[in-house]
């Protein structure tokens, strides 16, 4: 994997585009020597994984121009310089009053052309381009705290699908990429953001009720217990994103956040998934939430828990995790 940047560009052919990657030899993960065009190589083995995860979707991209070693970049516009194939988005940010033109996924060559823009991670909204305003995707974030052990994470994981499944709905797990899990769960995009994250709380409530030795919904971290599970409502608030199914993680490890059966979650270790060991897994198991838009939830029976537990949250609340 190893090599040195200032080498010749390549030209690869994705779908019915070109995509020029240059310096393609360039080292963006040291510890491993992956370079960008093993990156690219990464993300064209989970194609349909990747499109399917952000298809339609705003996406804010974690860029990396000199790979990790050089820092990150956030960036919520489109990178400038792309073809004008490449689709976009218009988003409005009530707390600054401005506007920007977001990548919209909608073809494997939006994203290598991304990542020929030195990006690594991909962070799409949880609503589309038909209505940014209305989410299709509710999103539950096993986020644990700094001693929290991955056995607490894999134990509430347990809970999380027992209520789900009271509810009668069907939630798609993955890792993070990190040292928790994230479960999705497809609603039918008839709210906004305000009610997406009520009912998001509403269910973390449940959640810690049932298993209060591990789980904690406190708002401020500093108030947190260092060894509870976070369940982090705060993913459903507008423009707040987090990494995609199939998209690497700046660390350098390069894990991925992956998705995984519920069966395997007792026994999965997350670092296990990384740009090296997802294609071949990929290759075997095919994207495992390909299906994800054929399970919609109604989620106004968790708005009348809501409702009943008074829960209330200020679309202008900061985004505290």
């Amino acid at each position: 994997m190893a090599g040195k940047s200032g080498s010749p560009a390549v030209e690869l052919t994705v779908g019915e585009r070109t995509v020029r990657v240059s310096n393609p030899d360039r080292v963006y993960f040291p510890e491993s020597g992956a370079t960008k065009l093993d990156l690219v190589q990464y993300y064209l083995s989970v194609g349909d994984g990747i499109v399917n995860a952000l298809r339609d979707r705003p996406c804010m991209l974690h860029r990396f121009p000199k790979g990790l070693p050089g820092g990150k970049v956030h960036q919520k516009r489109l990178p400038a310089g792309a073809p004008e194939w490449i689709p976009t988005v218009r988003v409005y940010f009530p707390r600054y009053g401005r506007t920007a033109d977001e990548l919209c996924v909608s073809e494997l060559a939006d994203v290598i052309w991304a990542v020929q823009m030195s990006t690594v991670e991909f962070h799409p909204w949880n609503s589309r381009r038909s209505d940014t305003e209305k989410p299709d995707e509710w999103r539950i974030d096993l986020d644990p705290m700094p001693d929290c052990p991955f056995s607490r994470v894999q134990r509430v994981a347990g809970v999380v699908r027992e209520v789900l499944g009271e509810l009668g709905a069907v939630g798609w797990p993955k890792t993070s990429g990190g040292k928790g899990l994230h479960v999705y769960v497809r609603i039918a995009p008839d709210h906004g953001f305000q009610d997406v994250r009520r009912a998001a709380l509403a269910f973390a409530r449940e959640v810690e009720r049932r298993a209060p030795e591990d789980v904690t919904t406190t708002w401020w971290r500093r108030d947190r217990d260092p060894k509870m599970l976070f369940v982090d409502y705060n993913q459903n608030a507008r423009d707040h994103t987090i990494a995609a199914a199939y998209s690497v993680r700046g660390v350098p490890e390069a894990t991925v956040s992956t998705p995984v059966r519920w069966d395997e979650i007792p026994d999965l270790d997350p670092r296990d998934f990384t740009i090296a060991t997802v294609p071949d897994r990929y290759a075997k198991l095919g994207d495992l939430h390909a299906d994800i838009d054929n399970t919609v939830f109604d989620i106004n029976q968790l708005l009348e828990w809501a409702d009943r537990d008074k829960v209330e949250v200020d679309l202008d609340d900061p985004p505290e995790s």
